[in-house]
């Protein structure tokens, strides 16, 4: 997999030095550059466009939440912060992970990990599609890590994708055990075409093409699973069942 590069945004010059510290012993994660001035650090960032940005949320001027907002689209957070508080609201900006001070590096490197994961995907997606122009099978499988190894699936043979917290369960046709991956629903909801999957929960994405049917009750039946389309989703679901009815 290419190197990822990434930019550094903490208004403490310590935690700065600390983060360079953990990137410059950590293989294939080049250090773009490095902020303690998160209006400066925007510019930057818009222009050299990181794979990564660790960022600290409580921040004079910009802070944390407000710059992950302004971010270019391939680039994704890793927050930094001492406050725990923050966790949650760091999932509503995509972040791919949260990083509580002191940190450890055994959790920046699982932190890495999951976006050499992401990107690796996202890459694998990307040229999937710049080949699939030719062939809709050329675009048709995807690599998930499994136990340190990358397992091709192809994607006709997912039945619906579940989340728990960090991990995703990939169910497939003819295997009784899901495969479980360290990532989110958000950047596996990303990954997958349109056309062919939806999330309609927030632990689930169905394959449209897998569902044999939908009660009156909002109720998905799919594989073994029955899964309830809840209200944040509703609207597009139907949009969906809409563009697909034959009525007499």
């Amino acid at each position: 997999m290419r190197p990822l590069t990434c930019i550094i945004v903490d208004d403490e010059p310590l935690a700065v030095k600390l983060l360079e510290s953990l990137v410059a012993k950590t293989p294939d994660l080049v250090l773009l550059a490095s902020f303690t001035d998160s209006v400066e650090a925007t510019a930057a960032i818009k222009q050299q466009q990181p794979d990564i940005l660790f960022l600290d949320i409580q921040m004079p001027d910009i802070d944390g939440m407000e710059l992950a907002r302004m971010l270019p689209a391939a680039t994704r957070v890793i927050f930094t912060t001492a406050f725990q508080e923050y966790a949650f609201e760091s999932y509503e900006v995509s972040a791919l992970d949260f990083l509580l001070k002191p940190i450890r590096y055994s959790k920046f490197i699982a932190a890495v990990e999951k976006a050499r994961q992401w990107f690796g995907m996202a890459d694998a997606a990307a040229t999937a599609k710049q080949v699939g122009e030719k062939t809709e099978k050329d675009a048709s499988t995807l690599f998930i890590k499994v136990d340190g190894e990358y397992r091709q699936v192809a994607l006709a043979q997912i039945l619906y994708v579940s989340g728990m917290k960090d991990y995703v369960m990939f169910y497939l046709e003819g295997e009784r055990k899901p495969l479980i991956t360290h990532l989110t629903m958000k950047s596996v909801e990303e990954m997958l075409p349109t056309a062919r999957f939806m999330r309609v929960h927030r632990s689930y994405i169905v394959a449209l093409d897998k569902i044999r049917s939908v009660d009156r009750n909002d109720c998905i039946y799919i594989g073994d699973e029955i899964i309830r389309v809840t209200d944040a989703y509703k609207e597009s679901f139907a949009q969906f069942l809409s563009s697909r009815q034959v009525e007499r």
